[in-house]
C-alpha cells in the first residue's frame, strides 16, 4: 500500500487538473479522482500493463469517468451545487473534450492519447480537430485580466485577442481589480497569484465573486499555493511559464461550464 502511495503521489496534482478542467469541477473533478484511486486499490492489475504509470492512471481516471452513462450525453446536466452545466458544454462531445485536454493541457502525444482512450491514433487525430473547430464557435468572452507583469499581461491579452475574445482590462492590484470587475462585468477572469503591491490575486478573485459568477483561471509560477488539497482550490490552473496552446485550452474549457460561487467557505484561499 505505502509503495502504490509513494508511486502515485507525484501524478496525483496532474490527474487531479486533468479531472477537474473535465468536469468543471473542484468537488466532481476531486470525487473521480478518489473513485479512480479505491478502484486501483481494489485492483492493481490495470498499472501494470505495458503503460507508464502516468498515462495509465489517466486511462484508469477515464474508465471510471465511462462507466456513467449520463458523461457520454452532450445535453446539458444538472450538478450537485444546483447549477447547470452551460449549453457551450453541447459544442464538443465528450471523446473530443477527453482528446482535447489529454493534448494541449497534459501534453501527450497522439499515440499516448490512443492507449489512454483505447482508440486508435487516426481516431485521437480526427478528435482533436473536431474539437478545435467546435471550439472556435463558442461565445465571445469579456475577459478581465489580472497581472502585474506588463510584459506577460501583453502576452496573455494577444492571445485572448486572436481567440476572439475582448479584453476589457488589466489589473495589477486587488483594488483595480475588484474596481474593473464592478464596472466592466468580465465574464472571464485570468489572474495571477502574487501581484504588484503584495496584494493576493485569490483575495481579489473572492472580492470579485462575491459579487457576480464568473468563470476564473489562475495562471501562477506558484501553482503549490493553490494545489495543497487541504481547502478549496480553483478548477482551473495553468502554471507558468505558460505554453500558448496550454492556456488556449484552458481558456476554451472554462468557458464551457458555467461557474457558480460557493457560499463565502468555498472561496478559494491561500
Amino acid at each position: 500500500m505505502n509503495n502504490l502511495a509513494q508511486s502515485l503521489a507525484p501524478e496525483l496534482p496532474y490527474v487531479r487538473r486533468f479531472a477537474r478542467a473535465l468536469t468543471g469541477s473542484q468537488k466532481r473533478g476531486d470525487a473521480y479522482v478518489v473513485a479512480m484511486l479505491e478502484a486501483l486499490i481494489a485492483d492493481r492489475k490495470s498499472l501494470s500493463d505495458g503503460l507508464p504509470l502516468r498515462a495509465s492512471l489517466y486511462r484508469s481516471l477515464l474508465q471510471v469517468w465511462n462507466t456513467l452513462p449520463l458523461n457520454h450525453l452532450t445535453e446539458a446536466v444538472e450538478r450537485e451545487n444546483g447549477s447547470v452545466v452551460d449549453k457551450r458544454i453541447e459544442t464538443l462531445t465528450p471523446k473530443a473534450r477527453q482528446a482535447f485536454l489529454l493534448a494541449a493541457v497534459e501534453e501527450f502525444s497522439n499515440a499516448e492519447i490512443a492507449a489512454i482512450m483505447a482508440v486508435s491514433e487516426r481516431e485521437v487525430g480526427n478528435l482533436i480537430s473536431d474539437a478545435g473547430r467546435e471550439i472556435s464557435d463558442q461565445i465571445a468572452a469579456n475577459v478581465l485580466i489580472i497581472e502585474d507583469e506588463p510584459l506577460i499581461a501583453l502576452e496573455i491579452e494577444g492571445l485572448i485577442s486572436d481567440m476572439g475574445h475582448r479584453v476589457v482590462g488589466i489589473a495589477r492590484t486587488r483594488a483595480e481589480a475588484s474596481r474593473m470587475a464592478q464596472e466592466k462585468s468580465p465574464t472571464l477572469v485570468l489572474t495571477d497569484v502574487q501581484l504588484a503591491d503584495g496584494s493576493s490575486g485569490v483575495d481579489a478573485v473572492n472580492d470579485i465573486l462575491r459579487g457576480y459568477n464568473a468563470p476564473v483561471i489562475f495562471v501562477t509560477a506558484y501553482p503549490e499555493r493553490l494545489l495543497t488539497g487541504e481547502r478549496a482550490e480553483p478548477a482551473f490552473l495553468v502554471p507558468k511559464p505558460f505554453r500558448h496552446d496550454m492556456l488556449r485550452a484552458v481558456i476554451s474549457q472554462a468557458l464551457f461550464f458555467e461557474i457558480k460561487a460557493g457560499p463565502p467557505g468555498n472561496t478559494v484561499k491561500h
